[in-house]
């Protein structure tokens, strides 16, 4: 038995809870560090690859799923550390004011527990969509859970950005735990009782995890798809932890107004998605079109920061252009993940190992490269060579999308929570 349109839209509330609570490690608090705090840019960008890091244990938690079978467990598991995780780092950031070093071995903590709860939530909802979605219905799923992520992104940077007016570490704290305790109850009402309504999940493919991660290795297209995955997510995140200083340092925003610059960002990618989730349901473009259409776009975006055009249109440039590459990018990976029986989670696992990998070191190179540049070049430059760099990524992901991904109609998909 699998779910309908009602329960899949149910079902689908979970990933809305996941990147609501995601986004505030990449924006709010990043931004708060690097310029309410003063720290170098390089802190929250290891912090940030530390929770990427963590999340290396998406193969474990996807073979569990398809050992185990009861993937809500999983999920409710992974919402709580994520919004214990986040609430610390708030806490942290008042801390900050009397003692870093307390502060930085927090975060620490914070970060460790953030990654694990993605890596176990956002995997183990992905292998339960495969199996609540029936065949023909596993497209528009995919396109309703990649839509709820992005509304949960938004809702969260701009909820979070309005009523953080006026800021301060205490307000800070009160609003985020606010967020966590709506992300977890959505959750709640999300993923209660359907797994009551489906099929057993069947036999896991691989008795064990290292047998499970060598057959997908040994699967040509699954290894040349987790190599594109590494290459193309590395362009994708470069900027995640650069564009809110950026938008303090050079352009003099305050913190809700870069809160809301990076949701209206998240807004801009949102209506790519419908975008091409619509041009695709008419079968106008494909797979191979719309990545290489959507990293040129975000490559445009990203020249205009650079340049010193003006902020608001590149941002949304950028936005537009990273919605129509996901779709590209990203649209064969559940295809992919479900070819093999049994092995859904695990090869699901794989491919968000990929992608955690680039994430983090994204935000190593990203923060790393803009406190080397700050030292020597203007604020606009610095963060203009940053956004340089990721620019020459997306034309070479362009590339690599035109040699690599079959030019098949696509089938609009998500990607994974984070």
């Amino acid at each position: 038995m699998t779910l309908g349109w009602g329960g899949l839209a149910r079902l689908c509330l979970a990933n809305a809870a996941i990147g609501g609570l995601s986004a505030l490690p990449v924006n709010l608090f990043n931004r708060l560090m690097t310029v309410e705090l003063a720290l170098p840019a390089l802190l929250p960008g290891l912090l940030v690859a530390l929770h990427y890091g963590v999340q290396l244990s998406r193969p474990v938690w996807g073979h569990r799923s398809d050992a185990k079978g009861g993937r809500t467990p999983f999920i409710l598991m992974g919402i709580g550390l994520v919004a214990l995780g986040v609430l610390t780092v708030a806490w942290g950031i008042r801390l900050a004011e009397t003692s870093t070093v307390l502060a930085i071995a927090t975060w620490i903590g914070a970060y460790v527990a953030i990654g694990l709860g993605i890596g176990a939530a956002g995997t183990s909802f992905l292998a339960l969509l495969a199996t609540a979605a029936s065949d023909a219905r596993k497209g528009a799923a995919a396109t309703l859970a990649w839509l709820m992520l992005i509304a949960g992104a938004i809702a969260g940077s701009i909820g979070t950005g309005i009523a953080l007016e006026p800021y301060s570490p205490d307000r800070l704290i009160a609003v985020v735990a606010v967020v966590c305790a709506i992300a977890f109850l959505l959750t709640v009402v999300a993923v209660i009782g359907i797994e009551r309504r489906l099929e057993p999940v069947p036999e896991p493919a691989s008795p064990t995890l290292r047998a499970g991660l060598r057959e997908a290795w040994d699967d040509p297209a699954a290894r040349a798809f987790t190599g594109f995955v590494f290459l193309s997510i590395l362009a994708f995140y470069l900027s995640e932890l650069v564009l809110e200083p950026f938008a303090g340092h050079v352009h003099g925003l305050t913190p809700d107004e870069s809160t809301k610059l990076s949701g209206g960002k998240d807004g801009a990618a949102l209506l790519g998605m419908i975008g091409a989730g619509v041009l695709s349901t008419l079968r106008i473009g494909t797979l191979r079109g719309w990545a290489v259409i959507g990293c040129m776009i975000s490559a445009a975006g990203l020249i205009g920061l650079g340049t010193g055009a003006a902020l608001v249109p590149s941002t949304v440039t950028l936005g537009l252009g990273n919605g129509l590459f996901v779709v590209g990018a990203i649209g064969s990976m559940m295809r992919l993940a479900a070819e093999r029986s049994g092995a859904t989670g695990t090869r699901m696992g794989v491919f968000g190992a990929a992608q955690a990998v680039a994430a983090g070191l994204a935000g190593l190179v990203a923060t790393g490269t803009l406190d080397i540049a700050r030292t020597v070049l203007p604020d606009q430059a610095a963060y203009g060579t940053v956004f340089g760099i990721e620019a020459a990524l997306f034309l070479a992901a362009a590339v690599v999308a035109a040699r690599l991904l079959r030019p098949a109609p696509l089938t609009p998909a998500l990607q994974p929570g984070e």
